[in-house]
């Protein structure tokens, strides 16, 4: 279910549907807008936004209507995933809690990133500072509070002009789930994000937006997978400040080797499971079989010694 990319702010009519089933709308989330607020004013917001589109399907059992298997953020478009009911929802949370769900996101980045294939692994944690205690950081920053681990892998698919300036289009696939993860690593290597006012220090607020856009969306739910791929809203026909110049490999190729090697990491490892519990009932059958003779041979002795007790009488 394709809808027309635009340049044109967030409306209550403006919501994208990509999938729709019994269970799951996966909607495309427009940049700038929130995916729910408690605030009067914030009128807005993905919620109000399928309310008005799906009124039948809003749960009335829940605080807003809809159960959001996962986060995007403000400033962040694309695929967003919505449950319709509590069991999807309960379906969907544990693929996501098991890391099998796969994200690949679009953005544009300052600068020409050389390396064109690279793992990012700067550990992110909360920014305690005066005046960036809404901002995430990377360890060894200061003011940085429990730094955790994170993974993020980068692919340059296009090297091109934004406004004039030289920039980057890649694809991002968060390996960890970290608040504005893939916001701060390409703040770490010295490529941030078009449009990122906030981890730009304020600077770049010229972009009508911020170039990072969930483009791909794939959750291993059984017994059928969703799978969902969005429109790239970084076209020059949708924005003429975009120039590309050169291109390294095309989106489509990108994302569908992006999934046969994490289709391929997630039978390796059910593999691997199945390995285990074959070799511990393997292990559980040899203990039983080990009790079992001891007990025959026990019986045999207690019957021997019955037998030579009852002779001897």
């Amino acid at each position: 279910m394709l809808h027309t990319m635009t340049t044109e702010p967030a409306s209550l009519e403006s919501l994208g549907v990509l999938f729709q089933s019994d269970d799951f709308i996966v909607v495309d989330k427009h940049w700038d807008i929130r995916i729910d607020s408690k605030m009067w004013y914030e009128k807005h917001t993905v919620q109000a936004q399928l309310r008005h589109r799906f009124p039948q399907l809003a749960d009335p059992s829940t605080y807003y209507g809809f159960r959001f298997c996962h986060q995007l953020d403000f400033s962040t478009s694309g695929a967003l995933c919505v449950a319709l009911n509590k069991a999807a929802a309960g379906r969907a949370y544990h693929c996501f809690k098991d890391r099998t769900v796969t994200k690949a996101y679009l953005a544009l980045v300052r600068g020409l990133v050389e390396k064109e294939t690279q793992t990012l692994e700067f550990s992110i944690g909360k920014n305690s500072s005066e005046g960036k205690t809404h901002m995430m950081c990377i360890e060894g920053t200061e003011g940085c509070e429990n730094p955790k681990p994170c993974q993020t892998e980068l692919t340059v698919l296009e090297y091109g002009l934004y406004d004039g300036d030289p920039v980057t289009k890649v694809l991002l696939q968060p390996l960890t789930g970290r608040t504005h993860q893939l916001r701060v690593h390409c703040s770490a290597i010295g490529h941030p994000i078009v449009g990122d006012f906030t981890y730009s220090s304020g600077a770049d607020d010229a972009p009508y937006r911020m170039m990072l856009h969930a483009h791909f969306l794939h959750i291993p739910l059984e017994p059928e997978p969703l799978l969902v791929s969005g429109e790239d809203p970084f076209l020059p026909t949708l924005d003429p400040k975009w120039l590309p110049q050169r291109s390294l490999r095309t989106l489509t190729t990108t994302v569908e080797a992006l999934l046969e090697r994490r289709l391929e990491e997630d039978r390796k490892i059910k593999e691997e499971k199945r390995e285990r519990a074959r070799k511990e009932e393997e292990r559980r059958k040899g203990r039983k079989e080990r009790r079992t003779k001891e007990e025959i041979e026990e019986q045999t002795r207690q019957c021997q010694e019955w037998l030579s007790e009852w002779a001897g009488d």
